[in-house]
């Protein structure tokens, strides 16, 4: 009896045993009995009978990624580019996950490249390489949209390279060269055309500037000649009234004066050492005394004082 009694409690033990199970974090267990779908077990510790339920299927709850691998496309062109992807997806019901769909990965994975052929299949090249944004956004809606059933929510696809042929990308390459070598041509031309514009600029400044200092200085030497002609003509109308009153004393006086400074100039020069006279010594002699008398009478001789 005693070693019945101990096999029957290893017995209950071990079937208790089996109906144990633990589910990890980020996981949702399936539970099927008798071969069929009754609850998700969720992380943590959960009993289930023996024999009778069983773990169907462990699905991974977490954000995970697929790689999609390169593939050839031809565009809406005829170019062939080659093509990498990757989709983030995220299991949000555990029993959909696990019995809508056989082989959820390789059913994302074809979806995924069905649909990429067909939406870069319907753009030109230049559209694939320039709008992977759109390409993108794209994929995502279709994509998330036919896997609702199967309990999945895909949160992201990006296009990772799109490698356009040989040949199209020297010729892009060659374009590229030839666009910026023509940007650096306009923006010389554009240099050049501002520097003759501020050289022209300054020119004509200059030029006015120039012509308004002649003005100025012509308008100067106009009214310096007015000024000078009016010195002339008062000195000319003082010496007129003073030959008019004084008769021919003030005219010898004149005379006298600008036959003496003739005189000095001729002393003065550096390079006279001998001084010839065209004229006579009494001449000069006569105009000094003809200058004595314009002075005694302009003074009045001693005699005539009170």
């Amino acid at each position: 009896m005693g070693g019945t009694l101990l096999a029957l409690v290893v017995v209950v033990v071990l079937f208790l045993l089996m109906g144990v199970r633990v589910v990890r974090q980020g996981y949702v267990y399936t539970v099927e009995r008798l071969g069929r779908y009754t609850l998700a077990a969720q992380p943590g510790l959960h009993v289930i009978v023996p024999f009778v339920d069983r773990i169907g299927h462990k699905v991974n709850m977490m954000e995970q990624v697929l790689d999609i691998p390169g593939q050839e496309i031809i565009t809406k062109d005829n170019a062939m580019v080659g093509v990498d992807a990757i989709v983030f997806f995220q299991v949000l019901d555990a029993g959909k996950a696990a019995y809508e769909v056989s082989n959820l990965y390789v059913a994302i994975m074809q979806l995924t490249t069905t649909n990429l052929r067909t939406v870069m299949g319907s753009m030109d090249l230049d559209e694939t390489l320039s709008k992977r944004d759109e390409i993108n956004a794209k994929l995502l809606i279709v994509i998330d949209h036919a896997t609702a059933p199967w309990g999945v929510k895909i949160t992201r696809i990006e296009i990772k390279d799109i490698r356009p042929p040989a040949d199209i990308s020297n010729a892009m390459a060659r374009q590229m060269k030839a666009e910026r070598e023509k940007r650096a041509n306009i923006l010389e031309a554009e240099g050049l055309r501002a520097s003759e514009i501020l050289r022209a600029e300054g020119e004509k400044q200059g030029q006015i500037l120039q012509a308004e200092g002649r003005k100025e200085a012509a308008f100067r030497d106009a009214e310096a000649r007015e000024r000078l002609a009016e010195a002339e003509a008062a000195a000319t109308r003082v010496v007129s009234e003073a030959i008019a009153t004084s008769g021919t004393q003030a005219l010898n006086y004149f005379v006298a004066q600008k036959y003496t400074e003739a005189v000095a100039a001729f002393a003065n020069s550096p390079n006279a050492k001998t001084i010839l006279f065209p004229v006579e010594a009494t001449q000069l002699i006569g105009s000094l005394g003809g200058v004595g008398e314009l002075v005694r009478d302009a003074l009045g001789s001693p005699k005539d004082k009170p």
